[in-house]
């Protein structure tokens, strides 16, 4: 089909130019208008924080419902009827009791036909437990495997989860970053620890965490205990990382408590080589707005950059195309959670045209499981493992230095992670 054909059959010159590219066969025949008939409306519920002290994990949501709503726009092809797609997208408010309230909500008023959820195990545990109790199929994401598959409404560990799959990587992956970051500048091998009293620091700080792993490799972990977010006064924790002679501070905080730590660690003369921590570290956003460049230096783990070697099987587009996509609609630098929202499309949109019965929610959830897919942020295969509804993706380490186009910009400093994600600088240490 021409793209003048195209063009008469609806589908506009942006549209036609994103999907000629796709592996996505069955966005494009919908595009075109193939099928015997029209089927009806098929709705899809996704969760997320997008205010509240995680809205960073959110940030590119508004782009990528756009973008897949354009792309949805007349439908999808599925045995040769065309089904529209409804996208229902609901604010977490970085609140799981309003996490688990929207997903009740789009279950049993909006009567949807799946959910997608994304961003920390306080988000993505409360919406898996509703969809696990009403019987809803479900994709995850943006969550370390262990805190979202190691919950209280566990079934079995052997047998796993009826309803639902999650792709992300695992503590044992972010443990190994670090260490292949704190291994590139000479330190004293001390670290201090910042593991808040939620699901990804109490996992964090688990025998199935850092603890064990940091003392197998030689290093001396200084934990004060779990602290509670939004905590406005860390100078305990401060002093008896000084007292011990802390040269490295880790953990996985909420962007506010990374920036209280921090100012009250550099008023109070406690200046580590290393400050490396998950969850608030990884967004540009919230490295910007820290006071007097303490931004500059930081380390955390890297999920997705524009660099990675993947295409989406849903647009054709390249990680680099993706992430300059963002910047172009937004004026903004790309962020890390772009590819694994913009992910969740692609699996919705090819276990939805594999499907065998649309009204059945165990032939979406059987679609689901089947996934074998080549996505924005890798391969997508549930089969896998490394335990049942979850497959891994691959994760580099990183560090935010004074940049050239934005203050900071970061960094691929470590890669051992199999996949060929470009080293793009080396580590300094922090400066304060």
């Amino acid at each position: 089909m021409s793209e003048k054909e195209l063009i008469i059959k609806g589908l506009t010159r942006r549209q036609f130019l994103a999907l000629s590219g796709a592996t996505g066969a069955a966005a494009l025949l919908a595009a075109c208008g193939a099928g015997g008939g029209s089927g009806r409306t098929l709705k899809v519920g996704l969760v997320a924080p997008i205010t509240g002290p995680l809205a960073a994990f959110g940030e590119a949501d508004e782009f990528i419902l756009g973008q897949v709503r354009e792309i949805f726009s007349e439908g999808i092809d599925i045995g040769g009827t065309i089904f529209p797609i409804e996208i229902i997208a609901k604010d977490a408010e970085s609140d799981p009791n309003r996490a688990a309230q929207v997903a009740q909500d789009l279950i049993l008023e909006d009567e949807v036909d799946l959910i997608m959820v994304h961003s920390t195990p306080e988000i993505n545990n409360p919406v898996s437990a509703q969809c696990e109790a009403n019987g809803m199929p479900y994709i995850s994401t943006d969550a370390p495997w262990q805190p979202w598959y190691f919950r209280d409404d566990l079934p079995s560990p052997e047998a796993g989860y009826s309803w639902g799959y999650h792709y992300f990587w695992g503590l044992e992956d972010v443990i190994r970053v670090f260490l292949e970051l704190w291994d590139e500048v000479p330190n004293n091998k001390t670290v201090g620890a910042l593991w808040p009293n939620d699901g990804d620091g109490l996992a964090w700080a688990s025998p199935q965490g850092f603890p064990p792993a940091l003392e197998a490799a030689g290093y001396t972990v200084v934990d004060p205990g779990r602290y509670e977010n939004l905590k406005d006064d860390f100078s305990a924790e401060i002093s008896l990382f000084k007292e011990q002679g802390v040269e490295i501070v880790t953990g996985v905080m909420i962007p506010p408590d990374m920036g209280t730590f921090l100012t009250q660690a550099s008023q109070q003369g406690f200046n580590p080589k290393f400050f490396t921590v998950g969850k608030a570290a990884l967004f540009p956003t919230t490295i910007e707005t820290l006071p007097d460049g303490l931004g500059e230096g930081i380390t955390t783990e890297v999920w997705w950059t524009p660099t990675h070697p993947f295409v989406s099987s849903l647009t054709g587009q390249s990680a680099a195309e993706l992430g300059a996509a963002y910047t172009e609609a937004t004026g903004k630098q790309w962020t890390q959670p772009i590819g694994f929202v913009h992910g969740l499309f692609e699996i919705l949109a090819d276990a939805l045209a594999r499907v065998s019965d649309v009204d059945s929610p165990e032939a979406i959830r059987d679609a689901i499981k089947a996934t074998n897919l080549d996505t924005i942020v890798g391969n997508i295969n549930w089969s896998t493992g490394p335990v049942p509804n979850v497959s891994k993706t691959p994760l580099a380490g990183g560090q935010w230095q004074a940049g050239s186009d934005y203050p900071f910009e970061m960094v691929v400093a470590t890669n051992t992670s199999g996949v060929d994600i470009p080293i793009t600088g080396s580590i300094e240490e922090k400066s304060w």
